[in-house]
């Protein structure tokens, strides 16, 4: 299904029924500067006008948020996602949750397609979380309830202390793999480490196809040593401990050459993840598949923020298609690679709206999807 479609399969929403306006007239939607065509199509989905919100910038950088009408007693819906521009889309997202709750809202609701800093949700060496850290400002700042879509970890929800939805793209980009790539049945879904075999033995399932998986590193990763962690511990002696006994070394990891653990040959490569940004991990593992005779190499993720010089990597890659949906505005990467293909997950987000604000079961929108997606 690609940009624009009503429906996937899995998720269908009944005929005559299709994205019905809320019951009440006290929904407001109010978009930051993150991502306005998907503001619209949510707001053209669900049959609403965006609210009278202004966001935008003084010459000091400084965001000022100002909210043109009364919104005392209405159900606000944020939609705001992160792209290039993060901590400007963290500040815009945080000054209009205050903003209307010190306005008096019923309720703050912030749909966040993708969630900033999800990927820094584990500790690093002498680093922090900071997807709690996030998780605790967007609390405090007014959000009753969150809306996001394939988390980097699902655990990032026990960082917050309000409800979180965490939506699947997984039905759309299914659908896309069976109405888009012709012959999909000689397809083998790719995991591209370990770590996203789960995904892949998600989505094989599913489509009843096998699986493959890309282990090592071509590359010397970079030395752990650097903070100085693995400095020799200086003991003192003592008559119960020997000279000679400290604490025992590790042995340090290295990962072998990348390899393939499965049969790619005259097969169609699927590599699936949840987000796709730095793409010289994808091309170099496309660059192995078609050694090992893949004739043709797709990459499927729910959020393609493809930062820097993704784009001219992708084209002079092996690499087919990389198929995104639209949960992150990369219209300006479209243009520079022919390769990128956009899938419309709008219909899901208005639909959870509409299901949050009717006070209507959520349970429909994750029918057929696996704790694994």
């Amino acid at each position: 299904m690609l940009l624009g479609s009503n429906s996937f399969r899995g998720f269908r929403l009944p005929k005559g029924k299709e994205m019905d306006a809320p019951k009440t007239s006290d929904v407001v939607l109010v978009a930051g500067n993150s991502h306005p065509e998907l503001a619209t199509l949510i707001a053209d989905r669900l049959g609403v006008k965006t609210g009278g919100c202004a966001v935008y910038h003084k010459q000091n950088r400084e965001t000022v948020v100002q909210i043109g009408d009364s919104i005392r007693g209405k159900d606000i819906y944020i939609i705001q996602t992160g792209t290039k521009d993060v901590n400007n889309n963290i500040m815009e997202l945080l000054i209009m949750a205050y903003a209307c709750k010190t306005s008096s809202a019923k309720s703050v609701v912030g749909v966040i397609p993708y969630l900033p800093y999800s990927k820094q949700c584990k500790m690093r060496k002498r680093g922090c979380i900071v997807s709690k850290l996030l998780a605790q400002m967007m609390c405090k700042s007014g959000l009753t309830h969150l809306i996001t879509m394939d988390l980097h970890q699902k655990e990032i929800q026990g960082f917050f202390d309000c409800p979180v939805d965490n939506l699947r793209a997984s039905p759309f980009l299914l659908q896309y793999i069976q109405d888009c790539i012709p012959d999909y049945r000689n397809s083998i879904i790719v995991a591209r480490n370990p770590g996203s075999a789960k995904k892949a033995t998600s989505y094989a399932e599913r489509l009843r196809l096998g699986i493959a998986v890309i282990h090592g590193e071509q590359k010397e990763s970079e030395s752990d040593e650097v903070d100085g962690r693995y400095s020799p511990p200086t003991l003192p002696k003592s008559r119960t401990m020997d000279a000679g006994v400290g604490v025992p070394i590790h042995i340090a990891k290295e990962k072998p050459p990348i390899n393939v653990v499965g049969d790619v040959g005259g097969r169609i490569a699927i590599m699936v993840d949840d987000l796709i940004d730095d793409v010289q991990s994808f091309v170099a593992a496309a660059e192995v598949l078609k050694e090992r005779g893949a004739y043709k190499i797709y990459v499927m993720a729910t959020h393609g923020l493809l930062s820097s010089d993704a784009p001219r990597l992708i084209e002079d890659s092996p690499i087919d298609e990389v198929v995104v949906t639209n949960t992150v505005p990369h219209e300006l990467q479209k243009m520079q690679c022919h390769k990128i293909k956009t899938v419309d997950i709008s219909v899901l987000l208005s639909e959870a709206i509409r299901r949050i604000h009717n006070k209507e079961s959520m349970s429909y929108l994750f029918k057929n999807v696996t704790l694994e997606d």
